[in-house]
């Protein structure tokens, strides 16, 4: 028995739901927690940052497969990233900003 071609379509607009709410989420996440580390030291929000990145980009690389966590995957990606975007956006505009 053959499966019809309908039954293996990819839920786009579902998937791409949630990898926004994900992207969200953790770029929310580590912008908040970042900027909390920078008022500490700056090396140390670096280094979490990369620790982190490290530390979790084994386990979703393996993810990148699987039918549903594919999502999470794109979405953590894209979190990450815009996060770190808006933190040297921020480290550049800051000074700026302050008028100093």
């Amino acid at each position: 028995m053959q499966r019809d071609e309908r039954d293996q379509s990819t839920p786009w607009g579902t998937g791409l739901a949630v990898a926004g709410f994900v992207a969200v989420v953790a770029g929310v996440g580590i912008v908040v927690v970042s900027l909390g580390l920078i008022r500490v030291h700056p090396l140390l929000a670096v280094g979490l940052n990369a620790v982190a990145v490290g530390g979790l980009a084994p386990t979703l690389w393996t993810w990148r497969r699987t039918a549903v966590l594919r999502w999470f995957v794109l979405g953590a990606g894209v979190g990450v990233a815009g996060a770190w975007m808006t933190l040297l956006t921020m480290a550049a505009l800051g000074p700026a900003m302050s008028g100093g």
